[in-house]
């Protein structure tokens, strides 16, 4: 339980459940800093690339993400994600980035010296973690937990606008075949699996816009808050 007044708040999801927006969102409307546990997968597999670790070798990329220096810093365009002095907040959002984020995942030594530091962001409350584990093995004792999921095709079709967005060229079945590989390697691996947590708030955020999204998070945590 964080202390008075200053909640950990967990929301967990499938990739394109709109959980980091979501998150960004909450946390600037609380005053709360936002962890996107995502985005630290995300570094470990880019600077696996560039350092010549293979995403296979769990204990070359443990080593390699504890020699990290990571931070989430606020700035005038909002949060940015600085590895080792360099920002990397728009690096890390590559296609081939995003899979290795999934990749290394899967290893159970990586996954635990994750967690540990996820832990010691959070530890004093005033704070909204998203990711794939919050609520289940992150912060178990979350004073808040959600889980965001939408249908498949919606999931797809953000994904597939995000990276348009990007400049990138893709097709949406192309995305849409990535998504199912995702949600299986996710849901289907051996450490902490994607799954809701049994006292998880569930929202189907399939066609809500962000605002939506927002206040239906607000009224969960104002309940919350109104019950300490």
């Amino acid at each position: 339980m964080a202390g008075e007044g200053a909640l950990i708040i967990a929301i967990d999801g499938p990739v394109g459940a709109g959980k980091s927006t979501a998150a960004r969102l909450l946390a600037a409307r609380l005053g709360y800093q936002h962890v996107d546990t995502g985005a630290m997968y995300r570094a470990l597999a880019l600077k696996a690339m560039r350092e010549g670790v293979n995403w296979g070798d769990g204990p070359g990329l443990r080593a390699l993400f504890e020699r990290m220096d990571l931070a989430f810093v606020r700035g005038p365009t909002g949060q940015r994600l600085v590895v080792d002095g360099e920002d990397w907040t728009e690096a890390i959002r590559r296609p081939d980035v995003d899979r290795g984020a999934s990749l290394v995942s899967v290893h159970p030594v990586v996954r635990e010296v994750m967690v540990a530091r996820q832990r010691a962001l959070g530890a004093g409350g005033g704070i909204v973690m998203d990711g794939r584990d919050i609520g289940t093995q992150v912060f178990p004792q979350a004073d808040v937990k959600l889980y965001l999921d939408a249908s498949q095709e919606e999931r797809s079709r953000r994904r597939h606008a995000e990276a348009v967005a990007r400049g990138e060229r893709c097709s949406l079945e192309a995305v849409q075949a990535e998504i199912l590989s995702r949600d299986q390697r996710d849901m289907g691996r051996a450490a902490a699996p994607l799954a809701a947590a049994p006292d998880a708030v569930r929202l189907d955020t399939t066609g809500l816009p962000p605002e939506a999204v927002l206040e239906a998070m607000l009224a969960v945590v104002r309940q919350r808050q109104q019950g300490r």
